[in-house]
């Protein structure tokens, strides 16, 4: 095992900002845990990165780190990350955009306005991202999941 995946320190500040203290003892204050593959391998290619982006530590896999360390680059990363994932359609006010989508996500039920299909992007065969008129982006992990009525919307803009 890499030993500097074992001698290092990243917490979270008083005032909510993230720190990495390397193995040499060296810190680093406003650092930022970014996932390399978020969608396709959301637990391998980690990097903490400091405020001008630049890489202060590569994590092969989350699972190379301690149980109290993983759960802190975790919470990081969920900090940073905001990517609800669609569970369900409930409804659409049209089949031509600009739509409102009545949804379900994994934070709960909402709406987003599509203004236009190539905002729904097909990442694979059962993974599609979606980019709503605001700029925020929601995940539909699995298509082959979702029930028939929300797979019977989402056919009509695919």
């Amino acid at each position: 095992m890499n030993t500097s995946l074992m001698n290092f320190q990243f917490d979270q500040s008083t005032s909510g900002k993230w720190y990495y203290v390397s193995a040499d003892g060296q810190q680093h204050d406003n650092v930022m845990a970014v996932r390399s593959f978020p969608v396709a391998a959301p637990e391998a290619g980690i990097a903490l990165v400091d405020i001008d982006g630049k890489e202060l530590l590569w994590i092969a896999h989350l699972n190379l780190l301690a149980e109290p360390l993983r759960a802190k680059v975790e919470k990081a990363i969920k900090q940073r990350e905001f990517m609800p994932q669609i569970l369900k359609l409930y409804g659409v006010s049209g089949f031509v955009t600009p739509s409102t989508w009545d949804i379900e996500t994994d934070r709960g039920r909402t709406s987003l306005l599509l203004n236009g299909e190539e905002d729904i992007r097909r990442l694979s065969g059962t993974v599609l991202l979606v980019t709503d008129g605001h700029g925020v982006q929601f995940l539909i992990r699995d298509l082959a999941q979702m029930d028939r009525f929300s797979r019977k919307l989402l056919d009509r803009f695919l």
